[in-house]
C-alpha cells in the first residue's frame, strides 16, 4: 500500500512540472510587443538611412553639374569677351581698306601738284577722289542729306546762327558750313547750319 501511495505521489506531481515548462516557454505578450516594435524601428531606421545616403548621392552629383555649368559659362563669357574684343578691332578692316586706295591717289595729286603750276588738273584730281570715296563710303550705308533751302529741323541741324532775310521764309537753312550724314538711315552727324528769321521791319510790320 505505501508503495502504491508513493507511485500516485509521483505520478501526481508530473503535471505540475509540464505546466511549469509551458509558463516558461510563452513569454508575455508585452514583451513580443516590445521585440516587434524594436525590429520594426530598426527597419525604419536601416531605410531613412538608405534613403539619406541615396539622397546625399544625388546631392553631390548636383552639385558637381552646377559646378562643370558654372565652369563651362565662365568660359563662354570669356571667349565671348575675346571675340568682341577681335571685333571691335577689325570690324571696320573692309572699310579700311576700300578707303586705302583713296589715299594713295591724294598722295599721288599733292606729288604731283609740286612738280607742275597749273592747280586746275590738281583740284580736279581730288574732286574726283573725293567722289570715289563717298560713292564706296556709300556702299557702307553712308550718305549725306541736303540742307539748304529746307526748313529747319533740330533732329538733324544744328544752328550755328540766325541771319535775317527777305528772300527765304522763316526758319529755313540758309547756309551749311558743315554736311550733315546718315548711316543705314539713321543720323550719323548733324549738319551745322545757319537759319533764316524775317527782318526786324517787316516782323514789326506783322
Amino acid at each position: 500500500m505505501e508503495k502504491s501511495e508513493k507511485k500516485e505521489k509521483i505520478v501526481s506531481s508530473n503535471p505540475t512540472e509540464e505546466g511549469d515548462e509551458v509558463k516558461l516557454s510563452q513569454a508575455p505578450p508585452e514583451e513580443k510587443h516590445s521585440k516587434k516594435r524594436k525590429e520594426d524601428k530598426d527597419k525604419e531606421i536601416e531605410e531613412l538611412k538608405k534613403k539619406l545616403e541615396e539622397r546625399e548621392k544625388e546631392a553631390k552629383e548636383h552639385y558637381d553639374r552646377l559646378l562643370r555649368v558654372a565652369a563651362d559659362f565662365e568660359n563662354y563669357k570669356k571667349r565671348a569677351a575675346k571675340e568682341r574684343e577681335e571685333w571691335t578691332k577689325f570690324a571696320n578692316e573692309d572699310l579700311m581698306k576700300a578707303i586705302l586706295p583713296f589715299i594713295d591717289n591724294l598722295e599721288r595729286a599733292i606729288n604731283h601738284a609740286e612738280k607742275v603750276l597749273d592747280t586746275g588738273v590738281m583740284i580736279e584730281g581730288v574732286r574726283l577722289t573725293l567722289q570715289q570715296i563717298l560713292q564706296t563710303l556709300n556702299r557702307f550705308g553712308l550718305a549725306p542729306f541736303e540742307s539748304v533751302g529746307r526748313p529747319f529741323d533740330p533732329a538733324r541741324h544744328e544752328a550755328m546762327l540766325v541771319v535775317e532775310s527777305d528772300q527765304h521764309e522763316p526758319d529755313r537753312v540758309v547756309e551749311e558750313f558743315q554736311k550733315g550724314y546718315l548711316l543705314n538711315d539713321r543720323l550719323l552727324r548733324p549738319a551745322t547750319v545757319s537759319v533764316s528769321k524775317l527782318p526786324e521791319k517787316e516782323y514789326q510790320a506783322k
